[in-house]
């Protein structure tokens, strides 16, 4: 083996690295996607070694020089990843020295590759963040398109999956709002522990070199360093965090999927998908399936899987590094690009739903939806809560022994059930009175929806 060919590591070895353990233990496959970041990552940190006098100023401008070279390199798909040398780091690092010779050599000065990928996954992670809020903030915009135009649109609410109230299918709509809203918060503080600068760390212990950390995290614009060179190498909550978050936004996504599924089946027949978002049958010709909202559902259990792999990594390493942490990065990927995708394709599909009013309307009248206003109507007229609940509970058994609505029985009718029923009660049985009584923050009254709607755009402004 010449030197040319041997490992950064190998002049510890008396023999080569087997072939099986060689393509077992590279990462390059997958890691490569953190080029860009690796060059950014050395090119800060470069620019330290040079400003305390580490390495000289030609080495600076000469390792500039090749790294651009590089950047534009991996940008064509025009770089030549070797599985031989390992990882992202050590390609690029071996491209260098073939660039510019000694200067390649003397980048990984007061480093090692423990702080370096470190570094990397938190510039990678920190950008995919700040995309993936952007992308969270516009399924908002389009939730609140789809909920602006049904505020007074009646659909029942569920409890059980049984009809409870009626609600505005805005107000629903929004209530899927609020989870998005939380879920960008989620990254946005997810984000701040993230943006701690491992780079400086070195192996484990810190480095001899007069190094100024401090002044790289300036560079890179990161918020600080992290404090313990142990920590810095060794933990990837960061990435569990993270992966938390993004479990959460699926698992809102596909209880919205679930939805959706449910009230496009004839069953319900409250809306349908544009035809872009679904398929057919191979034998039966009548079908449209919402195989989109479907497979949301699925991949969520493919990003919670993501998030316990990621624990399950983590959970019986001792300080500082081990290899076990290359197994982070294909779990990570998959999180990033699964919550993507799928959010850019929710937020096209929301914009492509028609809604079907009176199939709502027709479907809120089943169930009794308005027998807890017969209640709360009883309650105002002095009745205590308990007894008017009894004397519902007789009236909705009443109603559903002759086939009927609350609202559809005679006011001598309801009255056997309480004397404190009077002319005004039909008001009450509608499904609009029932909305408008709920006329308070948070409630379904349109006014508050709507309220609620231009209080959502002004926070996504």
């Amino acid at each position: 083996m010449t030197m040319q060919d041997k490992q950064a590591w190998s002049g510890r070895f008396n023999e080569p690295v087997a072939e099986l353990v060689k393509r077992y233990t590279a990462s390059v496959d997958f890691d490569k996607r953190l080029a860009l970041f690796d060059i950014q990552g050395s090119l800060a940190h470069a620019q330290m070694l040079a400003a305390g006098g580490i390495i000289s100023a030609q080495d600076l401008k000469d390792i500039q020089r090749g790294m651009a070279q590089i950047e534009n390199e991996v940008l064509c798909g025009n770089f030549a990843w070797q599985l031989d040398l390992e990882d992202v780091h050590l390609n690029i690092e071996k491209r260098l020295t073939s660039l510019v010779g000694d200067a390649g050599k003397r980048l990984h000065t007061g480093r090692s590759r423990n702080d370096q990928v470190a570094t990397d996954v938190r510039l990678y992670l920190r950008h995919a963040i700040d995309e993936l809020i952007v992308l969270v903030h516009a399924l908002q915009a389009a939730l609140l398109d789809l909920a602006q135009q049904h505020t007074h649109t009646i659909m029942p609410g569920f409890t059980h999956l049984q009809v409870a109230q009626p609600v505005s299918f805005a107000h629903h709509l929004m209530a899927y709002f609020e989870m998005l809203k939380r879920d960008a918060e989620r990254l946005a503080d997810c984000r701040k522990r993230v943006n701690r600068l491992p780079l400086g760390a070195a192996a484990l212990a810190g480095t001899g070199y007069p190094i100024k950390r401090e002044y790289v995290a300036e560079l890179l614009e990161f918020d600080g360093v992290c404090e313990n060179s142990l920590d810095a190498v060794s933990d990837r909550d960061f990435a569990i965090e993270f992966s938390a978050a993004g479990a959460l936004i699926m698992t809102h996504l596909s209880r919205l999927s679930e939805e959706l599924i449910l009230w496009m089946s004839p069953r319900f027949g409250f809306i349908d998908i544009a035809d872009r978002f679904c398929t057919g049958s191979s034998i039966m010709p009548q079908k449209k399936n919402p195989d989109v909202p479907e497979l949301v559902r699925g991949k969520t259990g493919r990003v919670n899987g993501n998030l316990v792999a990621l624990l399950t990594l983590m959970k019986g390493q001792p300080l500082a590094y081990n290899k076990d942490n290359q197994e982070d990065k294909e779990p990570l990927f998959d999180t990033v690009d699964t919550l993507t995708q799928t959010l850019r394709i929710y937020a096209d599909m929301m914009g492509g739903i028609t809604v079907k009013p009176e199939a709502m309307r027709s479907a809120a009248f089943q169930g009794y939806a308005t027998a807890t206003d017969l209640a709360d109507y009883l309650v105002k007229k002095g009745l205590p809560f308990r007894d008017a609940h009894e004397a519902v509970a007789l009236a909705v058994r009443f109603a559903v022994e002759r086939g009927c609505d609350l609202s559809e029985l005679k006011l001598e009718e309801l009255q056997q059930f309480s004397a404190l029923i009077a002319n005004d009660i039909y008001a009450v049985l509608t499904l609009e009175g029932s909305l408008a009584s709920r006329n308070h923050t948070g409630g379904t009254a349109p006014q508050q929806v709507e309220a609620a709607i231009a209080r959502a755009r002004k926070s996504l402004a």
